[in-house]
């Protein structure tokens, strides 16, 4: 994967980050006018385009030069600084939309570090769909796709991969390095992804995530979202639901309740595999979506590959499990400190024996947000939420092959056992997203407590409001240590400057 474009020399000098945001702007948005604008051409019988035009649809490319002149800048920080001098680059889409974050890299970066900035057109051209409107395309069967495939740049497996978030990627002789993790293509490979999964706009996805496996947690989001909307001191501006559903501070009526009941038959969040909802805020400081990514590690491993191109503050898991020790009851609360991944699914990317660490600023949250949630403290809480492993299976039916797990799950000392949650940390391990995991006991097979649905619906009533509201409490005490959450237990030896 080409980390940096072409190598061929870029137009524009930029002395601040403004500016160069401003000139990744203006190239992308003409890129993708120009491209547009020959496929509606094309697709309403009009003359394809020529090879001059082709040569307009391309990425643009953010180069930066860090060259030492002097004592290394001294940061703690994990991100937005430079391994060694050099040159980096990488392509950059939708640059309005990221321009927080890329502010956030770029001022380090270029005040502290003194590195030079310059933008140009890149060689990476943009394919076709990624510049449809939405709701606009093109049948794969279709006549006219085969024929726009053939005049304009499409998607590529070549040009879409996690080299460098992998350790794979190796620098071609006097090729820049890396500049971020993703480049353009794989980052508007991602966004088209999400819509698709999610059944909403990728703009509409908050920059904190929380992610489940029942749907009982999205009822409970939605009303406590609306009531929020309703109060009048909220910080919170407005909720998205599947299909485009939207309803703003003013909207929620006089019944919040009823409200999210109209809302949750009116939301096609059926038509769609793993249903999001976001919950934005007024005050610039983000807001929190909610995944419900269904059961499994491959749900899991599949969505936080696209959510990462967003480079999200943090995933937090907050689903159910089953407990294993005899002192735990149904409704307990289990705070990994540690994973028994038997998942498999990334076992190539991210072997089992890599440890994945448990990250402070999370853990403590985590533990402070059910505190002041259950108002329980001291050994009132230790009886309620317990830490230790969490093994991740692949296979929900691991109870019927207890007598070949008993003894890994004894070695491991492990206190709960679920589907997603192993997954989903090593994909924030590998992808330098913080993540942690808050599970709730709604059964217990080594103890003759499985879960049947008398039982089951009794628990849920009972235990899902609680869970989430210490979930979304969290966020809130994440939300006020972004410098220290965003940790250098996540970061490499050969880490590009960009978190």
């Amino acid at each position: 994967m080409d980390a940096g474009g072409d190598g061929r020399e870029v137009t524009t000098r930029c002395a601040t980050p403004e500016a160069a945001i401003a000139a990744l702007a203006t190239l992308h948005g003409q890129a993708s006018t120009a491209l547009r604008a020959a496929l509606e051409r094309v697709m309403a019988g009009g003359a394809p385009p020529t090879p001059e035009e082709r040569a307009a649809f391309r990425y643009p490319e953010l180069r930066l030069t860090y060259a030492a002149g002097g004592a290394r800048p001294a940061t703690r920080r994990a991100w937005a600084k430079f391994q060694a001098p050099g040159t980096y680059a990488t392509t950059i889409t939708q640059p309005a939309f990221f321009r927080r974050y890329l502010l956030e890299q770029l001022r380090p970066l270029m005040e502290e570090f003194g590195a030079t900035a310059e933008v140009g057109p890149s060689g990476q051209e943009i394919p076709y769909p990624y510049v449809l409107e939405p709701g606009r395309g093109v049948e794969a069967g279709d006549a006219t796709g085969a024929m726009l495939a053939r005049h304009f740049p499409t998607p590529s497996l070549a040009e879409v991969g996690d080299e460098v978030a992998d350790s794979l990627w190796q620098a071609a002789p006097g090729a820049p390095l890396p500049l971020g993790l993703f480049d353009a293509a794989r980052v508007d490979y991602s966004l088209r992804r999400l819509v698709h999964y999610t059944g909403t706009d990728w703009r509409a996805i908050q920059p904190w995530i929380l992610l489940t496996n029942y749907h009982r947690y999205v009822d409970q989001f939605i009303r406590w979202g609306l009531a929020e909307l309703a109060r009048e001191e909220s910080p919170w501006s407005g909720l998205v639901l599947p299909g485009g559903v939207q309803i703003a501070r003013g909207e929620v009526g006089a019944d919040p309740r009823a409200t999210a009941e109209a809302l949750t038959a009116a939301s096609p969040w059926h038509r769609f595999q793993m249903p999001a909802y976001h919950l934005a805020r007024a005050d610039g400081s983000g807001g929190v979506t909610l995944v419900n990514i269904g059961v499994g590690p491959s749900n899991a491993k599949n969505i936080t590959d696209h959510l990462a191109v967003l480079r999200p503050h943090c995933w937090l898991m907050v689903g159910h499990c089953a407990g294993l020790r005899g002192s735990q009851a149904i409704g307990d609360y289990v705070l990994a400190h540690a994973y028994l991944r038997r998942d498999r699914i990334l076992d190539e990317l991210v072997p089992p024996d890599i440890p994945l660490p448990a990250l402070a600023e999370v853990q403590v949250a985590l533990q402070e947000a059910a505190a002041r949630v259950t108002g329980e403290r001291g050994d009132a809480l230790k009886r309620r939420l317990r830490t230790g492993t969490v093994v991740t299976y692949d296979d929900r039916n691991w109870e019927l092959r207890w007598s070949r797990e008993r003894r890994p799950l004894n070695l491991s000392r492990a206190i709960a056992v679920d589907m997603e949650s192993g997954t989903l940390a090593a994909q924030g391990y590998r992808f330098r997203v913080p993540y942690g995991t808050l599970l709730c006991v709604s059964d217990r097979p080594l103890h003759g407590e499985i879960k049947l649905p008398g039982a089951a619906s009794a628990f849920y009533e009972r235990a899902v409001g609680q869970h989430l509201m210490i979930g979304l409490e969290a966020v809130e005490i994440l939300r006020g240590d972004l410098g220290s959450l965003h940790s250098r237990k996540l970061r490499s030896f050969d880490e590009p400057p960009f978190r």
